[in-house]
């Protein structure tokens, strides 16, 4: 979220000169750690606050409160030259937990699959490991490949896949550029393909999908409370569609 988050200062900096928004980027688990040790005024999350996460901040008196200011979808990227265009979730799994390696076993040419994920402390990584590798089971243990190169940010995924023929990754929705290609996803075998779209998402056909969220300490009061309408407000989502993710509206 911290491009999002960063437009959003920006564009409220303008109009409100007096208010000093600090953005910081690192992961989700970055800034509900630094929420928790009350260092913040706002996280930004692109997975839900964990149990856990909430208990230790209660026991820190913090109490987290959840915002949901955009949504988004999970886009499956490959090189443009890969003539594989669309994987169902369970062939997703088997593909980022190494049961699937060669890109023949799903249609594609004999070659190898080189995976790419985001590390492990991004909320779109806890996202996709639960939903798509483990496939939404919570008794579900299974984890990435031991072979997936992780990467520091959702550009050096868009990056490595521009350059890699054999690469597969995934990235929010607004992190897509032209020079990547979109696979199209079934949720299982003889259900539909689709791609990821603002309206895809919107009508819930879109398989990969996620709520985006901000978490105060507390319910937001003062000028906490007049940003965080602006953010749900007609500008603020203005800008979510600018840079390719899911307008609440």
């Amino acid at each position: 979220m911290v491009n999002l988050a960063l437009a959003w200062a920006e564009a409220y900096g303008r109009l409100h000169p007096e208010v000093q928004i600090a953005v910081t980027g690192g992961g989700s688990g970055t800034g509900i750690a630094a929420l928790i040790n009350g260092t913040v005024d706002m996280a930004n999350a692109s997975r839900p606050i964990k149990a856990e996460e909430r208990a230790q901040a209660e026991a820190n008196g913090i109490v987290p409160v959840e915002h949901v200011v955009a949504g988004d979808a999970i886009a499956i990227v490959v090189h443009p030259s890969n003539p594989v265009d669309g994987l169902t979730i369970p062939q997703l799994a088997a593909i980022f937990s190494g049961k699937i390696t060669n890109w023949r076993q799903v249609g594609g040419e004999d070659r190898p699959v080189v995976l790419l994920s985001r590390e492990s402390n991004s909320g779109t990584h806890v996202f996709f490991l639960e939903e798509v590798v483990r496939q939404g089971r919570k008794d579900d243990k299974t984890l990435f490949s031991p072979d997936t190169l992780l990467m520091p940010s959702s550009e050096g995924i868009s990056a490595e896949v521009r350059q890699n023929p054999n690469a597969i990754g995934y990235d929010g929705l607004g992190y897509v550029t032209p020079d990547q290609k979109v696979l199209a996803v079934a949720s299982a075998e003889g259900q539909p393909y689709v791609l990821p779209t603002v309206e895809t998402v919107k009508d819930g056909s879109y398989p990969i999908a996620r709520e985006l969220y901000i978490y105060t300490a507390g319910e937001p009061q003062g000028a906490i409370r007049e940003y965080l309408d602006w953010i749900v407000g007609p500008e603020g989502q203005a800008i979510v569609r600018e840079l390719g993710f899911v307008p609440l509206h």
